[in-house]
C-alpha cells in the first residue's frame, strides 16, 4: 500500500503506472565550445592542473578527494546489488467499503432486478523485505491492511501471491509468507550500531518503480511524539523516500538493515522515518512463531525533563523521564511510582531521555521483575515492580473545540477556563469529577506558548487540585504555575508563566 505521512493524513495514496519525466540538455556546436575553452594546460610550477578558458582558471578535484568519493560510491553500488535480491516489490487490492442503497434490497443496484453491488477495488503499491529463506517477509501494516490480494515479486522476476501471518498496528509492522524456499535474505544490524551522520541507503519501489536507490545520512535516532502510531521510536533519515518505500529496508554500508522505512514528513521534504531495527526483529519473530505480539508494560504516560520543568520540580536533573500519568491497576502504581516522579534509570541502566524509558520496557520479559531509581520532591528512592503485558491501545476520544465562554484566570495569560461539569465531562468523555477545561486559548498568548488547548483538562496547579477558576488565579498569583493537564486519556505538565 502506498506510503502515508505523518498523522495518518491517508492510509494510501494512488500510484500512476505512467510516469512523465522531462530531459532537458544543454548543448553547444563543436565550434562554439572550442571558442569557449582552450586546450588543457599544465601548470608545471605549481603542480596543478588547470583548465583555461575565457573566465579564468580553476584547479580540478584533488584525485585523492575524487578516489575518496568514488570509494564511496563503490561502496553504495555494493550494497545495493547486496541487498536488492531480498527486497520485493509488493502490489496490493483492497476492496473499499460502499454505502449499501436500502433501495438495492428490493431491485437491485442502479434499480434492477436482483444482484448486489460489489465495494470497488483499491491499488496500492510497497515494500518489503525477505527475513526467512523460507518465504517469510516484513512489511508495513499499511501497506497489507484488509488485503484482498497481494502479490510478491522478486528482483529476479519472480512472483508469489502472499499472505498476511500477523499484523503489529502499534509499531505499524506486518509479516507476509509466499511459499517458496530458498529465497535470498538480509540480516539485522546490532542495536548499538547506530550513529547519527553515518550513511544509509533506502532501497524500494517509489511510486511502482522497482528497486529504487537512495542514499543520505542517518539524520537522528529516538523520534517519536509524532502521533502516527501507539509505540514511536523511529530512526530518522535524509535519504529520499517517497509513497512505494513503505517496508523497505534501510541499510547501512555493511548491507544490514537498520530499520524499516515506514513514514515522511510532507514529500520532497527529506525526511522520512524507519522502525528500528531491534524494535522490528523482536515484533517480526513474534509475529512468525504465534502471529501476534505480546510487550512488557508498566502502566505510566511520561514527558521529556525541560529545564523549566526541573526548576518547578525542584531538581537539579537535567536527564529522566517524568511520569505525567500513572495507570490506576498497572504495575506502576502497584510499585508506588506517582504522578511526578522522575525516573532516572531502569535496572541501574542510565534514562537519558525519555524514549529510554520506553526502550528499555519494552526489551523486558512480561512477568519480570525490574527496579526504577526515581527522584520525587527532591530525594531519591528505588521502587520496585513486576512489569505486565501492554493492554491494546485506547480509541482517542474526539477533542472538544473551543468554546466561546468561560472565566479568564488571570488577566495576561490568554486563558479561558470553566469547571468541569457532569454534562461537560460526559460531551468530552472525561471520566473525572473535577478540573478545569479550557474554554478558550488566544493564539500567540503564554497559554498557547505552553501548549494549551481548547478541551484540555487542567487538574491541578502547583501540584495542588483545582476546581474553581479562582483555584487556578491563586496559583498565578506569583506569575507562574506548573499545571498538570489531561488531553484525550493522557496528562502531561505544563508550566504556564508571562515571561
Amino acid at each position: 500500500m502506498a506510503f502515508y505521512a505523518l498523522k495518518k493524513l491517508a492510509r494510501s495514496i494512488p500510484v500512476s503506472r505512467f510516469l512523465v519525466g522531462w530531459l532537458v540538455f544543454a548543448a553547444c556546436s563543436p565550434l562554439a565550445c572550442l571558442h569557449n575553452s582552450e586546450a588543457q594546460e599544465d601548470t608545471r610550477g605549481s603542480g596543478k592542473t588547470t583548465v583555461a578558458s575565457r573566465g579564468g582558471s580553476a584547479p580540478l578535484p584533488n584525485t585523492g578527494a575524487v578516489a575518496d568519493a568514488q570509494r564511496l560510491g563503490d561502496a553504495i553500488s555494493t550494497v545495493a546489488e547486496r541487498v536488492s535480491p531480498a527486497v520485493v516489490s509488493m502490489r496490493v487490492e483492497t476492496r473499499r467499503e460502499v454505502t449499501q442503497n436500502p433501495l438495492q434490497f428490493f431491485f437491485g443496484p442502479f434499480g434492477g432486478e436482483g444482484g448486489a453491488q460489489q465495494a470497488p477495488v483499491v491499488r496500492g503499491s510497497g515494500s518489503g523485505i525477505v527475513v526467512r529463506a523460507d518465504g517469510y517477509l516484513v512489511t508495513n501494516n499499511h501497506v497489507v491492511d484488509n488485503a484482498s490480494r497481494i502479490e510478491v515479486q522478486l528482483q529476479d522476476g519472480r512472483q508469489f501471491s502472499g499472505k498476511v501471518i500477523g499484523t503489529d498496528p502499534a509499531t505499524d509492522l506486518a509479516v507476509v509468507k509466499v511459499n517458496a524456499k530458498n529465497l535470498p535474505t538480509v540480516s539485522f544490524a546490532a542495536p548499538d550500531d547506530l550513529r547519527v551522520g553515518q550513511w544509509v541507503v533506502a532501497i524500494g519501489s517509489p511510486f511502482g518503480l522497482d528497486y529504487t536507490v537512495t542514499a543520505g545520512v542517518l539524520s537522528a535516532v529516538g523520534r517519536g511524539g509524532i502521533g502516527a502510531n501507539e509505540i514511536e521510536d523511529y530512526l530518522q533519515t535524509d535519504a529520499s523516500i517517497n509513497p512505494g518505500n513503505s517496508g523497505g529496508p534501510l541499510v547501512n554500508l555493511r548491507g544490514e538493515v537498520l530499520g524499516i522505512n515506514t513514514m515522511i514528513v510532507g514529500r520532497g521534504t527529506g525526511i522520512g522515518f524507519a522502525v528500528p531495527a531491534a524494535l522490528a526483529r523482536n515484533v517480526t519473530d513474534q509475529l512468525i512463531a504465534t502471529g501476534k505480539v505480546r510487550r512488557a508494560w508498566i502502566g505510566v504516560a511520561f514527558q521529556e525533563l525541560t529545564p523549566e520543568l526541573a526548576k518547578q520540580f525542584g531538581v537539579n536533573a537535567s536527564r529522566g523521564a517524568l511520569v505525567s500519568h500513572v495507570e490506576a491497576t498497572g504495575p506502576a502504581a502497584k510499585g508506588g511510582v506517582k504522578s511526578g516522579d522522575i525516573i532516572q534509570a531502569v535496572d541501574g541502566i542510565a534514562i537519558k531521555e525519555g524514549r529510554d524509558l520506553l526502550r528499555s520496557v519494552l526489551t523486558k520479559p512480561i512477568g519480570q521483575k525490574i527496579t526504577l531509581d526515581v527522584i520525587r520532591q527532591g530525594k531519591k528512592q528505588r521502587l520496585s515492580l513486576i512489569t505486565a503485558e501492554r493492554p491494546r491501545g485506547k480509541d482517542d476520544k474526539p477533542a472538544a473545540s473551543d468554546a466561546s465562554r468561560g472565566s479568564s484566570v488571570a488577566p495576561g495569560y490568554g486563558l479561558q477556563v470553566q469547571s468541569l461539569t457532569p454534562p461537560i465531562a460526559e460531551q468530552l468523555g472525561i471520566q473525572r469529577k473535577s478540573g478545569l477545561v479550557v474554554a478558550n486559548v488566544e493564539s500567540g498568548s503564554p497559554a498557547d506558548r505552553a501548549g494549551l488547548r481548547g478541551g484540555d483538562l487542567i487538574v491541578e496547579a502547583d501540584r495542588s487540585p483545582v476546581e474553581k477558576p479562582g483555584d487556578l488565579s491563586r496559583a498565578l498569583s506569583d506569575g507562574k504555575a506548573l499545571l498538570q493537564v489531561e488531553r484525550r486519556g493522557g496528562s502531561f505538565f505544563a508550566v504556564l508563566s508571562q515571561d
